[in-house]
């Protein structure tokens, strides 16, 4: 049996907000995995054991860039490594300016963006200088570019820590505002169902069955009340399944709206700064404790 660390304990409550005892025993259940602990959880608990899995655990901005046509847009995710940095204009402007050269220049990917000309130097020399300057490590992690269908809107939330670009064909400009506020805010994974991953499905298929179980189900119903759950599931992550965050009577989805103005999402990218990153965490108490002992041996 793997031994279970607190570290690992640790990792998986900060995950899901469990009870340092409840992830301890999972852990132990799951035999270390922490992705099968995760999910024993979310069925002893239920969705509560999930809510901090979309935690920001990484500093940084988005940076974007719209032509005014609105035929043409970029988005960059660049990492730092504290908030104070992230307010720096010298940073700022280099998001800015990222997202422009990815829009002139469609970069294969981050080594072909670093390659490129900057100021008269590349963008990975120019990086390094700013590290030097700010004193702090930079990095760029992602970017993506959009030559439009119809028409591309850019939305950017909670101090340049969410992103959205979203090509919308059909409707007006004010319907693809709307639209990518409300990604900003539901987060949804894919525009519809054959776009979430597989794995997704299938871990809340098992935790249904798991959950109907433990209720005392019978074992003839479990299938039909796991295909329900997954339904619901489906409507909640994507796009077109969404309510409007809008919507007047607290029940049009995303895709009643868009067929009521005639209208159709092309695409859209989400970019939550961080998001899939593990931050280090210092106990500044701990260190102090480290470095006070550290000298009293000498």
């Amino acid at each position: 049996m793997a031994a279970i660390t607190a570290s690992m304990v640790k990792e998986l409550r900060e995950k899901t907000d469990a009870p340092m005892m409840e992830c301890k025993k999972a852990l132990t259940e799951a035999d270390g995995d922490m992705a099968k602990a995760e999910e024993l959880l979310r069925v002893k608990l239920g969705n509560k054991a999930s809510k901090a899995a979309a935690r920001v655990t990484a500093e940084g901005i988005v940076g974007t860039w719209l032509a005014d046509d609105g035929k043409l847009a970029a988005m960059v995710e660049l990492n730092c490594e504290t908030d104070f940095v992230a307010k720096n204009d010298d940073f700022i402007s280099l998001a800015a300016r990222l997202a422009e050269l990815v829009a002139a220049k469609n970069p294969a990917d981050v080594e072909a963006l670093s390659a490129l000309e900057l100021d008269g130097q590349t963008v990975e020399a120019f990086r390094t200088a700013l590290v030097g300057k700010i004193g702090e490590n930079l990095s760029i992690r992602r970017f993506t570019r959009i030559e439009a269908k119809g028409l591309v809107a850019s939305y950017v939330h909670a101090g340049a820590k969410i992103g959205v670009l979203v090509d919308l064909v059909g409707g007006d400009e004010q319907l693809a505002r709307d639209l990518a506020m409300h990604i900003a805010a539901s987060k949804p994974k894919s525009l519809d169902a054959s776009g979430v991953n597989q794995e997704l499905i299938d871990a809340e298929r098992r935790i249904a069955i798991e959950k109907a179980r433990e209720a005392g189900k019978p074992e003839a119903m479990l299938d039909k009340i796991a295909e329900g759950t997954v339904q619901k599931f489906l409507k909640e992550v994507t796009l077109l399944g969404q309510v409007f965050v809008k919507a007047e009577d607290g029940k049009q989805t995303i895709e009643q709206l868009l067929k009521a103005k005639g209208a159709s999402v092309a695409s859209f990218v989400l970019y939550v700064v961080g998001e899939g990153i593990e931050k280090k965490v210092s106990d500044f108490a701990a260190e102090v404790a480290a470095q006070q002992a550290a000298a009293a041996q000498k």
